[in-house]
């Protein structure tokens, strides 16, 4: 069974930083793609930042591009997200996506299979 766990949450003023770290257990999410994405508040959720498990590769979203960083310490099967310059717009739930099937840093949120429960970002301006 695989279970993500997110935290580093908070609430941040514009400019500021934040770390998102996602614990990953279970076996079925390793060797394979990880990924972040937001939801937020009246919007749909969408795709932040993508990782393959070698490091190899990583994607951003165009309006994070530069200013947060993807990151996978697979010896401590965590995914970090740093967050910089954030913006107000940033606010939203962050959550943290494992493939299990592919080793792609894809933006597609159908190639992720294990879903953590999120955690809130709000930045004030």
């Amino acid at each position: 069974q695989v279970q993500l766990v997110e935290s580093g949450g908070g609430l941040v003023q514009a400019g500021g930083s934040l770390r998102l770290s996602c614990a990953v257990s279970g076996r079925a999410a390793r060797n394979y793609a990880m990924g972040w994405f937001r939801q937020g508040p009246g919007k749909e959720r969408e795709f932040v930042a993508a990782i393959t498990w070698s490091y190899s590769s990583s994607r951003y979203a165009d309006p994070v591009k530069g200013r947060f960083t993807i990151s996978r310490d697979n010896a401590k099967n965590t995914l970090y997200l740093q967050m910089n310059s954030l913006k107000p717009e940033d606010t939203a739930v962050y959550y943290c996506a494992g493939s299990g099937s592919v080793d792609a840093a894809t933006s597609r949120a159908s190639s992720y299979n294990y879903w953590g429960q999120g955690t809130q970002v709000t930045v004030s301006s």
